[in-house]
């Protein structure tokens, strides 16, 4: 049995197979998965698994270079938002790596999860909790 954090084995795979910018996908329940991604689906039922959680827990074992949000997050969704950047800095700061977080349109969000690797559905209820990240170097 795996000591880390990171339990689910799919996920845990497609984190292991990232090169340098791949990227990878966590979204709310909502989310449109396009047939191109493999879809990771662990909603069990609202707020089941939740997003930060999740995110949590795929970062313990992912190297980032950057991630990428829908502009609409931080306006509809501002206290999640501020979790997430807040947790992000923190994983950043103690990487000693700079974090690089971009923002788009939801519309752009949306077309660009064709290019995910993965996109892992959880439960989350809350407009807009969707991130991708962009792997990064251990080196």
């Amino acid at each position: 049995m795996k000591r880390s954090e990171l339990l689910n084995s799919e996920v845990s795979y497609v984190v292991a197979k990232l090169g340098h910018f791949d990227s990878l996908t966590i979204c709310d329940a909502g989310l449109p998965i396009p047939e191109e991604a493999q879809r990771i689906d662990l909603a069990v039922c609202k707020g089941v698994p939740s997003f930060l959680d999740t995110l949590k827990a795929v970062v313990s074992e992912m190297e980032l270079e950057s991630v990428e949000m829908a502009e609409e997050f931080k306006e509809e969704s501002p206290e999640l938002h501020q979790q997430v950047v807040d947790f992000l800095q923190t994983v950043a700061e103690k990487r000693g790596k700079p974090l690089e977080m971009n923002y788009i349109t939801h519309t752009q969000f949306k077309v660009r999860t064709r290019n995910s690797m993965a996109v892992v559905r959880t439960g989350e209820f809350t407009p807009y909790a969707n991130i991708t990240f962009k792997s990064g170097v251990v080196f």
